[in-house]
């Protein structure tokens, strides 16, 4: 049976987009940083028949009959998310990342109280208190940043920050920022002013569990996630706490922001905490390190910078200006794609242009790592992109390059 005829037998539309998407992913390039590609058992579970059910609440104590599978797999997901974090407590019920955040603002925070978090123009997140977001509107947001000179974090000025402002709450972490993350130093700030750490480990998470990058669970209050990007299981979220948290993190997810999990995302939530416990996981995360630093140097030794000069971890930020002062990262990004090499363009610490435009693309390599891509295609890669900015978007150099990408994409099967 060819894919989705299943579903073409009764919606020939939804089909063919799907059976688009299917293409567009195998011939393209991934190196949105956030993104990734899921096994095909992750896959099926996440399609799987626990669709079906409704189970508001939690094992043991639902509020439908019949829940005797959802218990099962919920347990499990929830012990194996233990034994890979090491964490004391953890729900697995967060339909995103955001929602993980919201449960823990709710269930510590009073509006108004002040929150002290890294500034979105610096590689934040939104759910981080950006004014449009809820926590911009409930409480009061005092953002630090990076240093103008090391484009990476000043301690001291955190902790100036910290002392001025007296947050109630600290969050670490971020979606575009390439070094190492110092938990135990932000920790020793907030209880330095009697705050409440909260590390938001969504991109790094993957890293964090192979033990490559400081792990935030033994020192934080909190520790957020998604379990996709490095961690590479289906789209959603989940909090680990210490145990005096867990029963107000539990009440603050179900009732407080959501109602019924959705059953069968936490089923492939398992499968994927499954695969990360196997001895193969961490080969996999340190690959994906040592492939962001392989595309990093390609793009420096093509004369582009990088923000902070480089990466240790699985991302990397692209400052277009100085060797492409003319390209905005909005128009690097359609380049690129035309050549089915897909990236997002993205604010750069201390960036003049708008957001819309911005002078910087973010590149990632969770997905092409999980395609098996290695060190050769990062400076295939790396060269390709330097040749079509050079190119102010040429179309005969982009049309040249995306038969390169197709015949490399073919090489590297979608799992």
């Amino acid at each position: 049976m060819r894919p989705f005829d299943e579903i073409r037998e009764s919606d020939a539309a939804v089909a063919e987009i799907l059976a688009e998407e299917q293409l567009r992913q195998q011939n393209t390039i991934e190196l949105i940083a956030s993104e990734n590609h899921v096994s095909c058992a992750v896959l099926r579970a996440a399609g799987s028949i626990f669709t079906n059910k409704y189970a508001e609440g939690y094992p043991g104590r639902r509020y439908y009959g019949g829940c005797a599978n959802m218990d099962t797999i919920e347990d499990l997901a929830r012990e194996r998310a233990k034994k890979l974090f090491k964490c004391e407590h953890v729900n697995v019920q967060p339909h995103s990342g955001s929602q993980a955040n919201t449960a823990v603002y709710l269930g510590f925070l009073q509006p108004g109280d002040t929150i002290l978090s890294l500034d979105l123009a610096h590689g934040g997140h939104l759910s981080h208190g950006m004014k449009i977001n809820i926590t911009g509107l409930l409480y009061n947001i005092v953002h630090y940043g990076v240093s103008k000179e090391t484009e990476t974090f000043d301690m001291a000025e955190i902790r100036r920050l910290a002392k001025e402002h007296k947050p109630k709450l600290i969050i670490t972490g971020a979606s575009a920022y390439p070094r190492t993350i110092d938990f135990a130093a932000f920790t020793e700030i907030a209880q330095e002013v009697g705050a409440l750490h909260m590390a938001d480990i969504a991109h790094i998470a993957g890293l964090v569990a192979a033990g490559l990058h400081p792990d935030p669970v033994p020192v934080a209050e909190f520790v957020t996630t998604t379990t996709h990007k490095t961690l590479r299981g289906p789209r959603g979220g989940m909090i680990m706490c210490k145990a005096d948290y867990a029963k107000k993190i539990d009440s603050r997810v179900f009732p407080g922001i959501q109602g019924g999990p959705l059953m069968h995302v936490i089923a492939a939530k398992a499968v994927a905490f499954g695969e990360a416990l196997k001895p193969s996981f961490k080969k996999y995360q340190q690959q994906i390190i040592t492939n962001a630093k392989a595309l990093c140097e390609g793009l420096q030794s093509a004369g582009i910078r990088t923000v902070s000069g480089g990466t240790d971890n699985h991302l990397m930020l692209v400052d277009l200006r100085p060797s492409h002062p003319n390209v905005t990262g909005k128009a690097a990004e359609n380049w690129l794609e035309q050549a089915n090499i897909i990236t997002n363009k993205n604010m750069i610490p201390f960036d003049e242009r708008k957001p819309v435009e911005t002078s910087g693309l973010r590149l990632g390599t969770p997905a092409i790592t999980t395609r098996g891509m290695k060190e050769p295609e990062m400076k295939q890669i790396a060269a390709w992109i330097s040749e079509i900015l050079t190119s102010n978007g040429d179309a005969d150099v982009i049309g040249r390059i995306r038969g390169g990408v197709l015949e490399m994409c073919q090489q590297f099967p979608l799992p």
